[in-house]
């Protein structure tokens, strides 16, 4: 249910094709009767936002939809509900998106990798990520997004300082250049320059970007829902593959965790300073890949595992708002609620046969 004595803001973080589980959370939220007032992305999590963010609300989910049928591979359903050949159709999907692209959202460039070759000329990144502006300017009303009915602020990284930096529609016009920068992950996809600055996704230094809702003290009690991609917790590996996979969580996962740790320590000291000040609620859903999900998770746009991260990020959307209603508020300003710490890692996948559609 809303709830009207706080703000509400979601947290979008990256992942590429794994993103299909932001659109299957905020669906279920949406038909929870929750409105944001602040939505935050990172890389997929800003396309996320800013499709939210840039419609009508009942618009959203429609839109959403519509982005991730067309990013989806219609190579049809997955021919076996067992876990190996589940694994092998994941992994040639991948292969598919990284030999042809995805239309909607990227394609091939030249040289890109040929530049690796002796007298090729250099480039900078493998894929051409225009078509994903051109995707940007159909789905979303930069119109509606920039008058500030929900606030926007998507991160990104100055490749030549190193910076964070984040454009917000509080503060200025965002465009779809800016939302096209946030998703420019190294060195698949070439930075993009914005007002004289190269940009790049932040994916490798804050994938889940929750600082600038902190960067000044909330002025009323916030509800914070960070839909996360990668997570710190896993089953021991037992494949090379395996072994990949969990190193690119790890990497993702890791600035999150501090992020977090910081924001007990600020809070701890916030309660000795003032205990009455706004109180702060951050639930924490998290994409617990199955064991027929691979390293390369984040290019595998097949019909079935694009469906399942939507169902995903539904079912968790569901059991975290009823964390929120479960237990009452402490004492103290700052609550962290984690489906990690309530169901553990994800079980075993049993795949089934995918629709055309998530």
């Amino acid at each position: 249910m809303p709830d009207h004595a706080r703000d509400l803001a979601l947290v979008f973080a990256g992942g590429n094709a794994v993103g299909a589980y932001h659109a299957g959370a905020y669906e279920a939220l949406h038909d929870s009767g929750l409105r944001p007032d602040w939505v935050v992305g990172a890389s997929i999590g800003a396309v996320t936002a800013a499709i939210v963010a840039g419609n009508a609300p009942e618009d959203r989910v429609t839109k959403l939809r519509m982005f991730w049928d067309e990013a989806t591979q219609g190579t049809g359903p997955s021919p076996t509900g067992l876990l190996k050949p589940r694994q092998v159709y994941n992994g040639l999907h991948a292969l598919l998106a990284l030999a042809w692209g995805r239309p909607s959202i990227f394609g091939h460039r030249l040289p890109g990798l040929w530049s690796a070759l002796p007298w090729v000329p250099n480039d900078v990144a493998l894929f051409d990520n225009a078509p994903l502006l051109r995707t940007l300017e159909r789905l979303v009303d930069f119109e509606r997004l920039n008058r500030g009915g929900t606030r926007l602020t998507v991160g990104c990284v100055d490749i030549e300082t190193g910076e964070e930096v984040y454009f917000d529609t509080a503060r200025q016009e965002v465009r779809p250049e800016h939302i096209l920068a946030s998703t420019a992950i190294l060195p698949a996809f070439p930075p993009v320059e914005v007002d004289g600055r190269v940009l790049c996704d932040a994916g490798y230094t804050n994938n889940l970007p929750l600082d600038p809702l902190f960067r000044t003290e909330p002025e009323r009690d916030l509800l914070c829902i960070a839909s996360d991609l990668f997570s710190l917790q896993a089953r021991r590996p037992a494949s090379l593959d395996a072994v990949l996979e969990r190193a690119n969580d790890l990497i993702f996962a890791s600035a999150p965790r501090r992020a977090i740790a910081g924001l007990r320590r600020e809070y701890e000291l916030r309660q000795r300073l003032d205990p009455t000040g706004p109180a702060v609620t951050l639930l924490h859903l998290v994409y617990r890949a199955g064991a027929d999900q691979l390293a390369a998770k984040s290019f595998d746009f097949s019909p079935s595992s694009i469906r399942d991260r939507w169902a995903a990020g539904g079912r968790d959307a569901v059991h975290g708002l009823g964390l929120l209603t479960q237990g009452a508020r402490g004492n103290g300003r700052f609550e962290y609620l984690s489906l990690l710490d309530s169901l553990g890692p994800a079980k075993d996948a049993k795949p089934q046969a995918a629709s055309s559609r998530p």
